[in-house]
């Protein structure tokens, strides 16, 4: 795999020792990786089975169909948005994609935030598809703010530091279709399924997908593949954490190749829960992560507005 793997249960159950130790092993690897794998995450394997089946045959579904789905306004982060339309940073070629989002559902209280988290989309035509997506959705985030506590005692903070962030935040568990290729013309301009970017949030927690494909970008500038095993999920920093600490945690670059080309017919699937703070959260470099040697590299900004900023360069907001 090229990524260590650590085991949540030492953090959340374990002796004083082996939740030290955990804590080191995950602060190592975000340091110096960015990527791990995790076992002993909390997510039951028939509950994800489930919910990829009912992924399948919504994705299946006429175009016309799941385009009722795609909800103008609210730019791509509840409910389905079509094929091609979402770019890397940087490129205005889009990747060869499709995806569905589920959304926060303990929504904050606060008016001004609230308007942020616009309502979950619910299929009509695929039943208990909605129900599948929100248990997993809590699942990943359970298991998120067990290792955002693992991280904030790794910076030296209060290990709840992140707790009243993400309680709230505005998250989405992303399912992705990677469609069959049908033809050479559907990649031209070097389109890919997902090019070469950095996740926006403060971590991603990525369940099995159906094929291979996913690479990380080594430190000498190299590409590795990474496979979630069986009964681990693959976890990574986001941009959103690399500015808090100023890049003591690196968000590292990483996308979904083409299949060789006789693997062109075969479609892919892939459930990344991006955990989100909510949108008030200060993203200002944290102090203890800037020194003499290490000067702070980000100007000031909240979590709403990187947000708003990074959805113009992906091309989900105009």
């Amino acid at each position: 795999m090229g990524i260590p793997c650590v085991d949540l249960n030492d953090f959340v159950a374990g002796n004083d020792a082996l939740k030290k130790k955990f804590v080191a092993q995950l602060g190592h690897s975000f340091e110096n990786i960015g990527f791990v794998a995790v076992k002993n995450h909390g997510l039951d394997q028939k509950i994800s089975d489930e919910l990829y089946a009912k992924l399948a045959q919504f994705f299946a579904l006429p175009d016309d169909i799941k385009c009722k789905y795609e909800i103008p306004g609210i730019f791509g982060q509840r409910g389905y948005t079509g094929k091609n339309k979402e770019n890397a940073k940087g490129r205005s070629v889009g990747d060869l994609k499709e995806f569905f989002h589920f959304g926060q559902t303990n929504v904050p209280t606060e008016p001004e935030l609230a308007i942020h988290y616009p309502p979950n989309v619910e299929v009509l035509e695929i039943d208990t598809l909605m129900e599948l997506g929100n248990k997993v959705f809590k699942s990943l985030e359970a298991a998120g703010i067990e290792l955002l506590r693992a991280i904030a005692l790794f910076l030296k903070l209060d290990e709840f530091y992140f707790d009243s962030k993400v309680a709230t935040g505005n998250s989405i568990l992303r399912a992705i279709h990677y469609f069959p290729i049908q033809s050479d013309t559907q990649i031209l301009n070097d389109a890919v399924r997902a090019a070469a970017h950095e996740d926006i949030n403060l971590i991603t927690l990525l369940m099995g997908a159906s094929a291979d494909g996913l690479q990380i970008q080594k430190k000498d500038g190299t590409w590795e593949a990474v496979t979630a095993l069986p009964n681990q999920i693959v976890v990574n920093v986001g941009d959103m954490l690399a500015r808090l600490t100023n890049d003591k945690l690196i968000s590292t670059t990483h996308k979904v190749v083409n299949p060789d080309k006789e693997f062109w017919h075969l479609p892919r699937y892939s459930l990344p829960f991006f955990m989100h703070p909510r949108a008030d959260t200060d993203l200002s470099c944290l102090q203890n992560c800037i020194s003499d040697g290490h000067q702070k590299k980000y100007a000031n900004i909240n979590a709403g507005q990187f947000l708003d900023e990074r959805l113009r360069e992906i091309g989900l907001k105009k």
